[in-house]
C-alpha cells in the first residue's frame, strides 16, 4: 500500500462533500499518473488555499474513464476516476492545517522551512504524486486523531465563502475568484532585477524548445534582451510568424513572450509574468482565445512559485469563466520558474516530446 496526493480546491472539496464520496476523479491529462495506482493504495486529501489535510480515500477500483457527471450538473472535467472507500472525510473546521507544529515540524518537505516560504509548495504541485511513506503515515495518524476527538481549527468563514464562488455558464457552472488588489512595487531596482530574471526564463524556454526540435518565436521588443542571455544559432529564432490570421490576431500572437511551433502550427504559448499584478499575460491569453476560440494550443503562465495562488485567482476571474471556448482556468496552466529550470536541466531533453511539460504544469484544482 502506498500514499498518493489528492488535491482539492475549496470548490471541489464542497462538490465532493455533496456527492456520496465513493468516487474521486482527475483530469484526462493525468491518466498516465493514475495508471501507477492500485487497489489498496490511499489517496491523501489536501485542500489548497486553506492549506488543510482533510481526508483519506482507499482505492477499490480503477482507474477508468467515465464521463457521466458526478460533481457538476453538466460537463465534469474529472473523467479519470477511481472507486474509493472514504475512510475519513472531515469538515473544514476539523481538517488539519499544514502549518500546525505537529504537521509542519515532521513532514519531510516542510520540516525546517520558514512558514512564510513557498519552497515546499512544489511537493504539492499536482494530484497523484507519490508521497513518502512516513509523510502519509503521519497525516493518516493526525486525521484519525482529529476524527476521534473534538478539536477544531478556526478559520475565517467569510474568506472561505469567497473561495467557493461559482458562476453559471450556458453549458456548466464553474468556480471563479475575485482577486484582492495588491499594492504595486515602487522599488525600481527590484523591478529591474525581476525583469532581468524574466528575460532569463524567456531565454531558457526558447532554448528548451530548440532542443526539442521546435521553431521558436520571441517578440521583437524582448528579442535583444533575451538573445543576450544565451547563444542561439542563426535561424533558431523565427524572424516572422508563418501564420495566416487576421491582423488583430497576429498582433496579439506576436506579443506573447515565447511560442513553440512545429511546422506552421503553434504548439505551446508562454507568458512570463514578473510583475506583482501578473495579469498582463493572462489578458493576452484571454484575448487570443476570444479572437480564435477554436485554436488548439497549450497555454502557460510562467511565474515565480510564490505567485502561484495569485495566478490561479486571476485565471479564475468571472470574466475569464465566460469565454466562448470555455473557462480560461481549464485551458491555461501555471508553470513555475523552478519547474522551468528543472525541465531545462533534464539530460535527454532533446530526445523528449513537448508533453514532458505536462508533468510539471499546475492548474486550479
Amino acid at each position: 500500500m502506498s500514499y498518493f496526493l489528492n488535491l482539492f480546491s475549496p470548490q471541489t472539496y464542497e462538490a465532493f462533500r455533496r456527492s456520496d464520496g465513493t468516487v474521486s476523479g482527475f483530469r484526462e491529462r493525468q491518466r498516465a499518473a493514475a495508471d501507477r495506482l492500485e487497489p489498496g493504495d490511499t489517496l491523501v486529501c489536501y485542500m489548497t488555499k486553506l492549506g488543510r489535510w482533510f481526508g483519506l480515500l482507499t482505492i477499490i477500483k480503477g482507474p477508468f474513464i467515465e464521463r457521466t457527471p458526478i460533481f457538476y450538473q453538466e460537463e465534469d472535467p474529472f473523467v479519470v476516476r477511481f472507486e474509493v472507500d472514504p475512510l475519513i472525510v472531515l469538515d473544514v473546521d476539523r481538517a488539519v492545517p499544514i502549518r500546525e507544529d505537529e504537521v509542519w515540524d515532521h513532514l519531510s518537505f516542510t520540516r525546517g522551512q520558514e512558514r512564510r516560504s513557498s519552497t515546499w509548495t512544489g511537493r504539492l504541485r499536482a494530484s497523484l504524486a507519490k508521497m513518502e511513506d512516513a509523510d502519509g503515515a503521519l497525516i493518516e495518524e493526525l486525521l484519525q486523531r482529529s476524527a476521534r476527538n473534538e478539536r477544531t481549527y478556526p478559520f475565517d468563514e467569510e474568506e472561505y465563502r469567497k473561495l467557493t464562488l461559482r458562476v453559471r455558464r450556458a453549458d456548466n457552472e464553474v468556480s471563479v475568484a475575485v482577486p484582492e488588489e495588491e499594492p504595486s512595487s515602487t522599488a525600481s531596482t527590484a523591478v529591474e532585477t525581476s525583469a532581468r530574471e524574466s528575460h532569463q526564463i524567456q531565454a531558457t524556454l526558447a532554448a528548451m524548445g530548440v532542443r526539442m526540435g521546435m521553431r521558436v518565436w520571441i517578440p521583437m521588443g524582448d528579442r535583444a534582451a533575451v538573445m543576450g542571455q544565451r547563444d542561439f544559432d542563426q535561424g533558431q529564432i523565427l524572424n516572422r510568424l508563418p501564420l495566416n490570421y487576421d491582423e488583430t490576431t497576429l498582433k496579439t500572437i506576436e506579443n506573447i513572450d515565447v511560442l513553440w511551433l512545429r511546422g506552421r502550427s503553434i504548439v505551446r504559448a508562454f507568458e512570463v509574468e514578473h510583475t506583482t499584478a501578473v495579469y498582463s499575460g493572462i489578458l493576452r491569453m484571454a484575448d487570443l482565445l476570444a479572437l480564435q476560440p477554436n485554436m488548439q494550443i497549450s497555454l502557460h503562465i510562467v511565474a515565480p512559485p510564490e505567485r502561484r495562488s495569485k495566478v490561479f485567482d486571476e485565471l479564475r476571474r468571472p470574466v475569464f469563466a465566460l469565454l466562448e471556448r470555455g473557462p480560461l482556468s481549464e485551458t491555461c496552466t501555471f508553470l513555475s520558474y523552478t519547474s522551468v529550470r528543472e525541465i531545462a536541466d533534464t539530460p535527454n531533453l532533446g530526445h523528449m516530446r513537448d508533453s514532458v511539460l505536462d508533468e510539471y504544469v499546475e492548474e486550479p484544482e
